[in-house]
């Protein structure tokens, strides 16, 4: 399942960066999650780093209308970053 960031994000700049398959930019308002690159950092991290270093509790949520299993999204994340060894 990608993750969402709700209306609660502050921008503060946090995420943004640390997300290592840069599946988040700013929006029109607040920051947004790519659900086409979000693996929740598997592949990278044991939990998603932008969860982690966000200083608003519960501003980034599981995305219930993207619902996908570990497998998928493991297989995404060896799309992104192994496609050339395939």
């Amino acid at each position: 399942m990608a993750l969402l960031i709700t209306k609660k994000c502050i921008n503060c700049d946090m995420c943004e960066p640390e997300c290592p398959n840069q599946a988040i930019s700013m929006g029109d308002s607040i920051y947004e999650i790519n659900t086409d690159r979000c693996t929740e950092c598997i592949g990278h991290y044991e939990t998603p780093t932008c969860q982690k270093v966000c200083p608003i509790p519960n501003t980034i949520l599981k995305d219930p209308a993207h619902v996908e299993s570990e497998e998928q999204l493991w297989d995404k994340f060896v799309l992104m970053h192994h496609a050339d060894k395939l």
